[in-house]
């Protein structure tokens, strides 16, 4: 019987152990990846990153049908269940303005600010309850990926959108057409305030893993890892680039990596005249991670 993982979301389809021998099933070539653990269980080397790559793939194979996706060498290849996560919790978000049922299908319209090389958000979204994506990068490489993963899997073609920001400045400005709208927005910002605080934190992880050198493709290109002044400060260019959108996007929302950061979000979230703030926590495993939703729009 497969051990639950009781602390992620009840919907997240990754909430049981992996089973490999239906990934391998799935996807043949993941075999090669799979050895037994010192606790005698079957696994893969989380530090390799060809072993999370292939894994990454049997898992959107499996449980979101996506035949095609890859990502170029040194771009993030993010863990599957922690972005499921995140977007089933936006669904209860949206449930809430909807008389407590989640809205599916393409009338609902999310936006992914760094949507990445890999586009995992918005297949993951788009497969569990229909939305429609726009996604946006700055790194055009990323947004090459992105489109190339969408262009090959016909189930995604008419349900997701991949935009260059032109700007590394801007947020939502420059990528927001004047007459549209969305019901939310998701985003995993750069944590990091410097390249040096970037590489130490990858080592940190690697070090977790039982390994002391660097791996390629390990950590993710610097846009992904890191921002001038971390989170902090690009989540505070995005709350005032959110005021002034407030009336075409229904919730704005952001993962915040460091709990210490969140009253100084909140206090910046007042200050722009927010109608309401939310801060949910979800836990993965011995992990807790958060995200802050906040609206300028009185909900129903």
């Amino acid at each position: 019987m497969a051990e639950e993982k009781k602390l992620l979301h009840p919907r997240n389809k990754h909430k049981s152990r992996y089973d490999f021998a239906a990934l391998v099933k799935s996807l043949p070539e993941l075999r090669s990846f799979v050895k037994l653990n010192p606790y005698g269980d079957e696994s893969v080397d989380f530090a390799d990153p060809d072993a999370v790559k292939t894994l990454n793939k049997a898992l959107l194979k499996m449980d979101y049908q996506i035949d095609f996706w890859d990502i170029p060498e040194g771009y993030l290849c993010p863990p599957i269940p922690g972005r499921a996560d995140y977007i089933h919790y936006l669904a209860d978000v949206l449930a809430i303005g909807n008389g407590g049922s989640i809205p599916t299908g393409k009338g609902v319209k999310v936006l992914d600010i760094g949507t990445g090389a890999n586009c995992v958000y918005p297949i993951i979204g788009h497969q569990s309850y229909g939305w429609s994506f726009v996604g946006t990068d700055v790194d055009k490489k990323a947004v090459q990926s992105a489109r190339s993963i969408v262009s090959s899997n016909p189930a995604l073609t008419d349900a997701i959108q991949i935009r260059l920001q032109p700007n590394p400045e801007h947020i939502f400005k420059g990528v927001i057409k004047p007459t549209e709208r969305f019901d939310i927005t998701l985003c995993n910002p750069p944590f990091h305030a410097s390249a040096e605080e970037a590489a130490a934190g990858s080592q940190r992880k690697l070090n977790n893993l039982g390994k002391t050198k660097q791996v390629l493709n390990f950590g993710g290109q610097h846009v992904e890892l890191w921002y001038p002044g971390g989170e902090v400060s690009f989540i505070r260019q995005m709350i005032l680039e959110s005021s002034v959108i407030a009336e075409q996007c229904r919730w704005f929302t952001s993962l915040v990596s460091k709990s210490a950061n969140l009253p100084f979000i909140h206090t910046l979230l007042e200050r722009a005249g927010a109608a309401e703030v939310k801060t949910l926590e979800m836990a993965q495993g011995q992990k807790v991670s958060r995200f802050v939703a906040w609206t300028f729009q009185a909900q129903p």
